[in-house]
């Protein structure tokens, strides 16, 4: 291999290329020396479900920002295994004819220099370009690279960006590094949000037991002690609970008995219970009370009310759904028949299909469609088809049982549809669900069952769907990506949100409310905008819809000033786009450099060269500012 100067000036290349040699690597091969089969592949994809997981929405982040300039970004585990891969079609089909696939390990004894492998090696952000790479295979691309740390400082993954040579920057190695930390600050969270939930079930355990009725009864069933919550929730007296079975206050006694005395078990579940009045439901949690000798010799009843229990574990947990339609925002005639229509289909068990662009506000309508309906104490459970790798959508939905796989939880795991039942489960980008899980989904649909992976018994479940896609659903069954049967079954009705450019009597309405809402969540005062302003804005096409426009007024008021309209790239009736281009770039294609550098003049002209506001902006900081404007001779009077 002929080494170049830009390959000899980085001493871990040489490095790396001389532990390459000692693998027996050989320069002219194509695919990684080990690829794990399908069975092996879901194992490690399920050892490492929540690193998946938390990185999938920043993948497609840094994609999103990249798209159409010919990158992919791959996910690895520790060992250089690839989990995810998304990217541009025309690179992505050279990617995979290199069997840069999941399940392939991107180590360097296994593939040679790259910025995976040599980044877990060296313990630090690497680019690697061109010939640095040790395979001639990878010749034409850089790719950069990143560890993801755990909160140890323990390495659990890489993340890559990699593209042609010739439309890769420096920056983008900057980019690789901020979406790791990203990743690793998003599983830091969950951590937390576990403990917390754990925590918040303890002390709520400790807070609840005021609003439980507890009892004890004896191996026979005869209640001994009763509190005072327990009169108010079967309507006795306390002195009538002593001394009454348990098998005339609890359906299925027996079983519940033989559960905790015989299998020494503690029960929980729904019970139905004879009160004074009537039959009704409860929750209960049933315990041994074991002497000296561990002997059962009483058991202690906890009852609470079904709908406080299951909301407040709902609610800690995040299966809950916030927004209802007295928080939508819009006096647009066609907008409010839009929302009287999902009012009206809310208590239906149909299921729904909400189609729009993205921005739209199709969740927003999926919890409000769900808070007013008579599921609304029911659990509402989200999930995003597009988001998360296929390999994990199965054991998402369905749940699998202990031991279907290595790495298995030993109690195994319940999916969305199981979390989900008695509520609502909310299936966003549903367009982007594969071929051979539509036909799962649709069965489950048909038949109101679901068989975990890995189980032979199928479990009931009442589940109500609510499906959305900013996709048309119609031509991807006419193009094949789509069943036409589980098209037609999700779309009995049928909920089309219209784009802002639809509504845009609602934009100054809008603009006011998220004005307000911002301006009081971040601490800071109103930003004036001029009629003359909301006008151009009126103007605008916003292709990203509400969500648009809330960032635009957040951008506002973080910089208290109005963004300059070309900001967003302004659009006009005539269909023009007017932004500030330099007389040096027009007509000609730029370089990176030249963006960058077109791009910091832009940003310095609308704030009036104040370098504060211009490097929030940019999401720098002054100092570095300041280096580049200096590299890029920009020159500030």
């Amino acid at each position: 291999m002929i080494e170049k100067s830009s390959v000899r000036h980085k001493e871990f290349i040489r490095k790396s290329h001389e532990r390459c040699k000692k693998y027996n690597m050989d320069y002219n091969q194509v695919y990684s020396r080990k690829i794990l089969n399908e069975k092996d592949l879901f194992a490690k994809m399920e050892e490492n479900r929540e690193l998946v997981l938390a990185a999938a929405p920043i993948m497609n982040k840094i994609y999103d920002f990249v798209k159409g300039s010919n990158f992919f970004s791959l996910l690895t585990d520790s060992s250089g295994c690839i989990l995810n891969v998304i990217g541009d079609e025309e690179i992505l089909t050279e990617a995979f004819s290199f069997k840069m696939i999941p399940g392939a390990y991107m180590d360097e004894e296994n593939i040679g220099t790259n910025a995976m492998g040599t980044c877990i090696v060296e313990d630090n952000p690497i680019q690697i370009s061109g010939n640095e790479h040790f395979v001639r295979a990878y010749h034409r691309w850089t790719c950069s690279g990143c560890p993801i740390k755990d909160d140890s400082g323990k390495t659990i993954g890489t993340l890559d960006l990699t593209g042609y040579s010739e439309h890769v920057h420096l920056h983008t190695l900057g980019m690789v590094v901020a979406g790791a930390k990203a990743i690793e600050k998003e599983l830091l969270n969950n951590k937390l949000k576990n403990s917390l939930l754990n925590q918040k079930e303890r002390n709520k355990f400790i807070q609840d037991s005021i609003f439980m009725g507890i009892m004890t009864a004896d191996l026979s069933g005869t209640v001994l002690s009763a509190n005072s919550f327990s009169s108010e929730l079967f309507g006795y007296r306390e002195d009538e609970l002593v001394h009454m079975n348990a098998r005339d206050l609890v359906k299925d006694w027996a079983s519940i008995s033989r559960t905790v005395v015989d299998e020494d078990t503690a029960f929980k579940g729904d019970v139905d219970v004879s009160s004074r009045k009537n039959r009704i439901q409860l929750n209960l949690a049933a315990y041994p009370v074991k002497n000296k000798n561990r002997e059962t010799i009483n058991v202690i009843l906890l009852f609470s009310e079904v709908k406080k229990h299951r909301k407040s574990a709902d609610s800690i947990a995040g299966r809950h759904a916030i927004y209802t339609f007295d928080k939508i925002v819009g006096k647009d005639k066609d907008f409010l028949q839009v929302i009287d229509f999902a009012k009206k289909i809310s208590n239906s068990r149909s299921n729904i299909l909400i189609m729009g662009e993205s921005g739209t506000g199709k969740e927003l309508f999926a919890q409000s469609i769900h808070n007013h309906s008579e599921r609304a104490d029911g659990p509402f459970v989200a999930l995003n088809c597009g988001a998360i790798p296929r390999n994990l959508i199965e054991s998402e939905l369905f749940g699998y049982e202990e031991g279907s796989f290595t790495g298995a939880k030993k109690s195994g795991n319940p999916g969305k549809f199981e979390i989900a039942d008695g509520g609502t489960i909310f299936l966003d980008e549903i367009g982007e669900m594969p071929l051979d899980l539509q036909t799962r989904l649709l069965r489950v649909i048909e038949e109101g069952t679901v068989s975990r992976i890995g189980g032979t018994g199928e479990k009931v479940v009442d589940v109500r769907v609510i499906a959305a896609t900013n996709k048309n659903l119609k031509q991807e069954v006419e193009n094949g990506t789509f069943r036409k049967d589980l098209y037609y079954r999700l779309n009995v009705l049928p909920l089309r949100l219209p784009s802002l450019s639809e509504r845009k009597g609602d934009i100054r309405l809008l603009i006011d409310y998220f004005m307000e809402r911002i301006s009081k969540k971040l601490n800071k005062k109103k930003v004036y905008i001029s009629n003359e302003k909301i006008a151009m804005l009126e103007e605008y096409s916003w292709p990203g819809n509400v969500r648009e426009l809330e960032n635009y007024i957040e951008l506002a008021v973080n910089t208290e000033m109005v963004p300059d309209i070309s900001m967003l790239g302004f659009e006009s009736k005539s269909g023009q786009v007017n932004s500030i281009k330099s007389s040096e770039s027009a007509g000609k294609l730029l370089s990176l450099k030249e963006i960058e550098k077109d791009h910091i003049v832009k940003v310095l002209n609308s704030t009036g060269n104040n370098i504060t506001q211009t490097s929030h902006i940019l999401g720098i900081g002054r100092n570095t500012l300041y280096r580049k404007m200096k590299d890029l001779e920009i020159n500030v009077i």
